[in-house]
């Protein structure tokens, strides 16, 4: 018997996430019997549409190292809000000695900010967003700053969300007591 199809092509899937090396270092430590050479990598991973995620991972090789970091950035994902192209209020947030400073912009800004933090703003999926980076320089600590921020202001979203339904049942409850006490004068 002949085996049919022996050579099966196989198709690689496309990635669900664009990725971007942020920091990629050489790490030597000390040890009794010399240095020992490690590499870190920190990466941003997303689909440019509205998820974003970091990671930082450690290897003995290189494309070790950035695998690991991409994995943990996958587990790390996160929804960005994204309001008609940007972000629906201005937030400063501080990590470490990094602060970061995000406005929302007019239609057709583009991204204007530096460094690490224009990295995540593009992979989150936002068009027009101003960015400033203030203190450290740091680039971990700015995607990470960068990250908080993003989540600070879903979470203001969501409570703002809440806040709306509750008033929202209240108004009801009141329209309906409102329509016996006429039902009852009638």
């Amino acid at each position: 018997m002949q085996r049919k199809n022996r050579k099966q092509k196989f198709k690689r899937q496309e990635k669900e996430f664009d990725q971007q090396i942020v920091d990629l270092a050489r790490v030597t430590r000390v040890m009794a019997g010399g240095k020992r050479l490690r590499f870190r990598a920190t990466v941003v991973i997303g689909d440019r549409k509205k998820r974003v995620g970091i990671g930082t991972g450690k290897g003995k090789d290189v494309s070790l190292a950035i695998s690991k970091a991409v994995k943990v950035a996958e587990k790390n994902i996160m929804n960005t809000p994204i309001v008609e192209g940007t972000i629906p209020c201005q937030i400063t947030e501080k990590f470490g000695a990094a602060k970061i400073l995000l406005k929302s912009a007019k239609e057709g800004t583009g991204i204007i900010a530096g460094g690490a933090v224009r990295t995540v703003l593009e992979l989150s999926g936002l068009q027009n967003v101003v960015g400033k980076i203030y203190g450290s320089k740091n680039k971990i600590n700015n995607v990470k700053a960068t990250i908080n921020a993003l989540q600070k202001v879903s979470k203001m979203i969501e409570k703002r969300e809440e806040i709306l339904k509750k008033a929202k049942k209240q108004k009801d409850i009141k329209n309906k007591e409102e329509i016996k006490k006429d039902e009852e004068k009638k």
